[in-house]
This record gives structure tokens, C-alpha cells and sequence, in this order.
């Protein structure tokens, strides 16, 4: 390889580095202070860049909300697909959701308190209409999953798949407002405590 070519590809290399960096922060500031508080120059500021620096990297704070959002729902339903196709009974399937869940809020934890607070008015912009397809998806992926897990006699039937949703849907995903990343305990030992307490309440007394 050439000296200019390594010259080259070391650039493009720590630019790659830079742009995930300057996410990373514009994502904590997003997540902080909220999408509608924060402007360029915060982020910026943030970053310990002039404002005119990041427009380098990005043309506005949507294009930066956008890429954070976008990488994250891509890859917590890449985890969730995996999953699903694994062929699992109902409640495997639950656990390893679950899991995956914990998981993906430990690797994008700013992400999904900006999806929790932001993407109801997001979504209703162009740009952002994949945030209501994946709610969708979500509700029809878990309301279908326990539904089978009743059929199954896994679950209790006496128990309305929709409130279970709701109920698995926020008890989990409101863990970004207070999971610590590399605190006492790891992602997959709190999945674990957390179905400890749930499936014991929703399985069938004889599953």
C-alpha cells in the first residue's frame, strides 16, 4: 500500500471515529435537555467544537437525531429478528426478547430515552414516519407472541394480551432513565431478575 494511500485511508478512518463521537454526545445532549431544547450550538458545545464545525459532519440537528434513532431501531430489531427466527417456544421466545431488550438499551441507552420522549411528534415529520412503523410492529410482534404463549399453555388466559404488552413494553424500556452502563449488575443479569418477577406472574399454573 502506498504511503498516500495509507494517508488517505487513516483520514477517512478518524473521521468515522469523530462522526460516531460527535452521535454519542449530540445523543446525551438530546437526551438531557430534549430534542426541541437542543440546538446546534449546544451540541457543539458539548462536543468542545464551534458550532460552524459540526455542520462538517452533519447539515442539522435532524440528520444527527435521525442517524441516532435509525441506528438504533435497526439494530435492536436485527437482535429481535434473530430471535424470532430461532424457532423458540412462546416463552423462550419472551425470555430472549426480553434480553435482547435490556441489551440494546445498554448499547444505545441516550437513543431510547430520546425514542421514549420524542418520537410521538417526531413521527408525524416525513423523515422520522419509520418511528410509527416500528411501534407498530412492536405491539403486533408482542400481542401475537402471547397470544400463542396462551395457546401454548404457557401463559395465562385469563390474563388480556394488551395490558401484558403495555405493562412488559414500559416496565422495560423505562429502565434507560435509570440503567447505569457498567454498573453492579450486567444487562443480561437484570433481563434475568426482571423475568424472574414477570413470568412467574403471567405463566400458567401448570405451563
Amino acid at each position: 500500500m502506498s504511503p498516500r494511500r495509507r494517508d488517505a485511508e487513516g483520514t477517512a478512518a478518524a473521521r468515522v471515529q469523530r462522526r460516531a463521537e460527535l452521535l454519542a454526545t449530540a445523543a446525551q445532549v438530546f437526551a438531557e435537555q430534549g430534542y426541541n431544547a437542543t440546538t446546534v450550538r449546544k451540541v457543539a458545545d458539548a462536543a468542545g467544537i464551534l458550532g460552524g464545525s459540526l455542520y462538517y459532519h452533519f447539515d442539522s440537528k435532524e440528520s444527527m437525531a435521525d442517524e441516532i434513532l435509525s441506528t438504533f431501531l435497526h439494530d435492536m430489531w436485527s437482535a429481535y429478528d434473530r430471535v424470532l427466527d430461532a424457532d423458540l417456544d412462546a416463552r423462550g421466545t419472551v425470555r430472549a426478547l426480553v434480553v435482547e431488550s435490556f441489551r440494546s438499551i445498554d448499547r444505545h441507552r441516550s437513543a431510547v430515552v430520546i425514542y421514549q420522549n420524542e418520537s410521538r411528534h417526531l413521527a408525524a415529520q416525513p423523515r422520522f414516519g419509520y418511528l410509527a412503523d416500528s411501534h407498530r410492529r412492536f405491539e403486533e410482534m408482542w400481542r401475537t407472541l402471547l397470544e400463542r404463549g396462551v395457546k401454548e399453555g404457557a401463559f395465562r388466559p385469563d390474563l388480556d394480551p394488551t395490558l401484558i404488552y403495555r405493562f412488559l413494553r414500559d416496565t422495560v424500556w423505562v429502565a434507560a432513565n435509570w440503567y447505569q452502563r457498567g454498573g453492579r449488575l450486567s444487562a443480561e443479569q437484570i433481563a434475568e431478575q426482571y423475568l424472574a418477577m414477570v413470568l412467574e406472574g403471567i405463566q400458567a399454573s401448570d405451563p
